[in-house]
């Protein structure tokens, strides 16, 4: 009886890795044909990923071929695929985490990115709340209330993808500039503020209201001290030892990825979503510009190339374009006209008060409406915690494709190259500089 309890138990296994392995083939397919079109394009490959997943999703492969999709793509697939998906995300929110440069600052003014990321995050986040306020009748679910829905709206629209931002200027040896040291520092406080933001906004929603959520806001407060102020001291000793070496050893690895494995388990404890945990132990990392070069050097190819791929076609899955409301595509347009112009006109007079020119200006306002891959990774969340419908999930994908693909035309007929290139030369890049982050930085 035994035997054959194990045989059937091993037939189930390789039945579930011959549904796994030619999804994962397909996916990683698409997202390669797709994303290199897109370079060659001359858009950021992380654009064509996340077109990639929408084709393979209900809006394409399923309208022309639905049973080959579902062979495809079968439901028991599904649970593997969400399960390394959310492993993926949660290494990849890690080492964006880490990648976070906290001593970078702004030469003449200590306050100029402040006033930048201030100046694209409120007007987004308001201009995205009203559109909220007002369409919560035709397009929210009715356990959301009008604030929780106006708030999440608000809050996705603020993003700014810090990884986008930091590859293409890196690209553009832009970098040390004035300009590019600013936007940067603004882009990652931009980051940090909607997690924070979107993790409160979960907290209270998950809580059934504000009084209920305190205890959970109680532990995610406690989780980060903890991690910030505890965890670096216990890391030094690994940071020196890595900044000697120059990589990272298997042991030294073990170490890196256990942690934001466990941070993302304790958050899921919480209540707050696995990633908010691995973004907070990126934060925890050594901030020696050697360790975080060895830690992307070993780990961002590999989890940018085969996992968040996953993500993508996930996202993909849940993205069904064929039949939505009247209502839900005004709201899709509501919501990219306020996303954009709170980030573009809200960063561009930011900049001109900064004593930028109007072309600097202008180009800062495109590059801060890259929000790449973090605005899908902020509304799946949304969408897991009950906060949002899956018709304002797909309008809010197009939100994230349209404004993305608008970054770099923008940035370019503000910034004419040869403009560009006078502007890389203003200030000299110090010796030697971390290396930039690799292949998907452009998520």
């Amino acid at each position: 009886m035994q035997d054959h309890t194990s045989l059937a138990v091993r037939d189930s296994n390789l039945e579930l890795a011959l549904d796994v392995l030619p999804a994962l083939a397909v996916i990683l397919l698409a997202a390669a044909v797709i994303g290199r079109l897109a370079v060659m394009l001359g858009q950021p490959r992380v654009l064509g990923e996340i077109i990639a997943g929408i084709l393979l999703g209900p809006t394409l492969f399923g309208w022309l071929a639905p049973e080959l999709q579902a062979d495809v793509f079968p439901a028991q697939a599904r649970s593997v695929l969400y399960v390394l998906s959310t492993i993926g995300l949660t290494l990849y929110m890690f080492l964006v985490g880490a990648g976070l440069d906290h001593s970078r600052q702004e030469s003449e003014r200590k306050h100029h990115p402040a006033v930048l990321a201030a100046s694209g995050f409120l007007p987004s986040l308001v201009l995205g709340g009203l559109v909220g306020l007002l369409m919560w009748d035709d397009v929210s679910r009715d356990d959301v209330n009008r604030w929780e829905f106006a708030l999440f709206v608000g809050g996705a629209l603020s993003l700014t993808a810090l990884p986008m931002l930091a590859r293409m200027l890196y690209e553009r040896g832009l970098q040390n500039s004035r300009l590019g040291r600013l936007s940067l520092v603004a882009a990652s406080i931009d980051d940090a503020a909607a997690w924070c933001f979107l993790a409160t906004l979960t907290a209270v929603h998950t809580g059934s209201g504000a009084v209920g959520a305190l205890p959970m806001i109680g532990y995610s407060i406690l989780f980060t001290v903890v991690m910030l102020l505890g965890v670096p001291r216990l890391l030094r000793p690994l940071a020196r030892h890595v900044g000697r070496q120059g990589t990272l050893s298997p042991g030294a690895m073990y170490v890196v990825v256990i942690i934001p494995i466990v941070c993302g388990y304790l958050t899921d404890l919480i209540g707050i979503y696995s990633v908010f945990g691995g973004f907070i132990a990126g934060l925890a990392m050594p901030r020696d510009p050697r360790f975080r070069q060895a830690l992307h050097s070993r780990m961002m190819d590999t989890v940018s190339t085969l996992l968040l791929p996953i993500f993508f076609a996930l996202s993909g899955l849940t993205t069904d374009l064929r039949s939505l409301s009247a209502d839900t595509l005004l709201f899709g347009v509501a919501a990219l006209l306020a996303g954009f112009a709170g980030k573009y006109f809200g960063s561009t007079l930011a900049m001109k008060t900064l004593r930028f020119s109007w072309r600097e200006a202008f180009a800062v306002g495109g590059l801060m409406n890259a929000r790449g891959m973090m605005i899908i990774v902020f509304i799946n969340i949304g969408l897991a915690q009950g906060l949002i419908t899956k018709p304002v999930f797909s309008v809010l994908v197009m939100v994230a494709v349209i404004t993305s693909a608008a970054v770099l035309p923008l940035y370019r007929r503000a910034l004419p190259k040869h403009l560009e290139l006078n502007l890389g030369s203003e200030v000299p890049p110090p010796a030697p500089a971390p290396r930039p982050l690799t292949t998907t930085d452009t998520h």
